[in-house]
């Protein structure tokens, strides 16, 4: 049997090695110009002509067509989408798996609404992968999978709101004035999948600091930690540190921002997905 991950780029991954992987890419458009979410996208590029574009951005999510593309092949399918309730990605997903099921009545079709995007889905990916190297069967991984989401989270330091507003994730007004008086914003998934705002920070020494506190809130006690950045490696270093100060043991791997997520956290911007303390 042939096993295949698939998840949408906001994953922030586009190859995984000892697995069967495909990065389905999201896509960013201005009036002028589209970014797809693959391999060889400048993200410094891309950033830096959004902040001067005036006119609307929004992001394009995969279609049917191309989760039907990434499906083709595998007998057994693990799909990872980001949040339903953000994109139209998983409504894709599920549609492509109705159809590559009723072409392929003996193959087994799995789709993971992470309920986040970024580092936590990172996670999730690399926990299938372990699994699938297990050799658990496909419901096995399915009901493991499913316990080991009840055990992830992520929360988000923004610099800037200004694409999110672009997008009505949030109000322009909100957005600008926490641009005019500096303020950072921490938020976290929400268990429906939104953006929920926890803090407003002065200063990027005080946004690390509630980052690190809001982790210890939700149950963090050493597991995994990715931090993804968008053009801003200093502060994930510095979180990073944070971590390990009271846990010299603990797993954390830094990376950068893909496209889709480069455009939400904009420059600056951190994403962290993190286990509690019943993740195993």
């Amino acid at each position: 049997m042939k096993t295949r991950i698939v998840s949408d780029s906001a994953a922030n991954l586009y190859a995984l090695e000892g697995v069967d992987f495909l990065s389905v890419p999201l896509k960013i458009i201005t009036e002028e110009r589209e970014y797809v979410d693959r391999p060889g996208l400048n993200i410094a590029e891309m950033v830096e002509e959004l902040h001067r574009t005036k006119g609307p951005s929004r992001t394009s999510c995969p279609n049917t067509f191309e989760w039907l593309e990434a499906f083709e092949g595998a007998d057994a399918i693990f799909a990872v989408t980001i949040s339903g309730a953000l994109s139209g990605s998983h409504a894709a997903a599920m549609h492509a798996k109705e159809e590559y099921l009723s072409a392929h009545p003996d193959a087994k079709v799995c789709v993971i609404d992470t309920l986040s995007a970024g580092a936590e889905m990172l996670l999730i990916v690399e926990k299938l992968c372990l699994l699938i190297q297990r050799e658990l069967s496909f419901e096995e991984i399915e009901k493991e999978i499913a316990a080991y989401q009840r055990h992830t989270h992520v929360l988000f330091c923004l610099q800037s709101l200004n694409n999110l507003a672009r997008n009505g994730r949030i109000s322009p007004a909100i957005a600008k004035l926490a641009g005019v008086l500096g303020i950072r914003v921490l938020g976290k998934g929400s268990e429906e999948g939104q953006l929920q705002a926890l803090h407003k920070c002065r200063g990027e020494k005080r946004m690390l600091e509630n980052t690190y506190a809001e982790m210890k809130k939700a149950g963090f006690c050493g597991g995994r930690v990715h931090i993804a950045h968008c053009l801003n490696e200093a502060a994930a270093q510095q979180l990073r540190q944070l971590i390990l100060r009271e846990h010299p043991g603990c797993a954390v791997t830094i990376g950068d921002c893909t496209g889709l997520c480069s455009f939400y956290a904009e420059k600056g911007g951190l994403i962290v997905g993190y286990e509690d303390t019943g993740a195993r």
